[in-house]
């Protein structure tokens, strides 16, 4: 876990004390009011998460990277994935979560071509055996019919090269990848419902807050109408009146700021697993890689080994040796960044 100060999020949301609205008429456009519709326009809420709006803050500092110049999935996966229309569609997760199922079944489709392989080399290895075993022109006699078994002799020894390099295929490039692919779908799933389930914890406070919000003002409202309405003739009747509706008014914006205090700790806590998380991934992503590398490199060792012309193997050699995690992560982050800029705490 990452410790906090690595983070850079603001410090946490500031309010007016709730006793001040006993003090004021709701109805004036106090400078604290105005005050905190300034905070409030800095910030923007996308699908349930509050980000700056760096535009409107020139006077503050810029939002560092979290891993910089290593282009690391914590830096550029905060915000949501928008559709042709420009409407947020995916979670910047969902789009690392999709790298990380398209790569387990590339693992699956490589042990495909292996496994096909295999069968192959299984057939061409029984065709052989059986080649060998042809009586035909078995009548030759002399030196030549000594040369003509012999032919057929390496025609059986051919077989069991064959053979033997099936089994190796199975044993050293297709099992391990299908080993890897299996623990590495454990993973993923793990981390899918984690992050899933402090999302929808996220909207849930949001909910709250926005509900919370909404009883504030009507009962804001509720004390404006009430103060206006004071006249002389009944006036110890309006005045316990005004007395009720401010204290439920400040009992909201107390539950306004209770609501608030949960929803920034539901964020922080989902931002801090967001940065774990992506790391993680990122790590098993240049886990896959390295692993894949390997097995190729071991398929291309075994093919010569079965008299494969090296030539033949050696452009695929190169390229595995030329293989580069960190490179092809930029490529594709380059690619399908979704943002950079991390979210920060609530204001009211």
């Amino acid at each position: 876990m990452m410790e906090a100060a690595s983070f850079d999020t603001e410090e946490s949301f500031d309010v007016d004390d709730a006793s001040c609205l006993s003090q004021q008429n709701p109805g004036n456009n106090s400078p604290a009011k105005r005050q905190n519709k300034e905070i409030k326009e800095t910030k923007i809420t996308i699908n349930c998460v509050t980000f700056p709006l760096p535009s409107v803050m020139p006077d503050q500092p810029e939002q560092q990277l979290l891993k910089p110049n290593e282009w690391s999935y914590c830096d550029y996966f905060w915000t949501d994935k928008k559709d042709p229309q420009g409407t947020p569609s995916v979670g910047g997760f969902e789009v690392l979560l999709q790298k990380q199922l398209k790569g387990k079944q590339m693992q699956k489709e490589m042990a495909e071509f292996v496994r096909e392989r295999i069968k192959i080399e299984d057939e061409y290895s029984k065709n052989l055996s059986k080649l060998s075993q042809s009586p035909l022109a078995a009548q030759e006699e002399g030196t030549l019919g000594e040369a003509w078994a012999q032919l057929k002799r390496s025609c059986h020894d051919e077989a069991e090269v064959h053979l033997k390099f099936s089994n190796k295929l199975q044993c050293e490039v297709e099992k391990p990848l299908l080993t890897f692919r299996d623990n590495f779908k454990k993973e993923l799933k793990k981390y899918d419902h984690h992050i899933i389930d402090l999302r929808k914890q996220l909207a849930s406070r949001y909910a709250g807050v926005e509900k919370a919000r909404k009883a504030l003002a009507d009962r804001q409202k509720d004390l404006e109408v009430k103060t206006q309405q004071l006249d002389i003739k009944h006036m110890n009747k309006h005045e316990e009146d005004i007395k009720k509706a401010r204290r439920k008014s400040t009992q909201a914006g107390d539950d306004l700021m209770h609501n608030v205090d949960l929803y920034n700790r539901a964020q922080s806590k989902w931002f801090e697993e967001m940065v774990t998380t992506s790391l993680e991934l990122e790590r098993l992503e240049v886990e896959r890689v390295e692993m894949i590398r390997q097995d190729l490199r071991q398929y291309t060792t075994l093919c010569v080994c079965v008299c494969v012309c090296w030539q033949m193997v050696e452009p695929v050699d190169q390229l595995l040796q030329s293989v580069d995690p960190a490179k092809d992560r930029e490529l594709w982050v380059q690619e399908h960044k979704t943002g950079e800029l991390r979210p920060v705490d609530m204001d009211i």
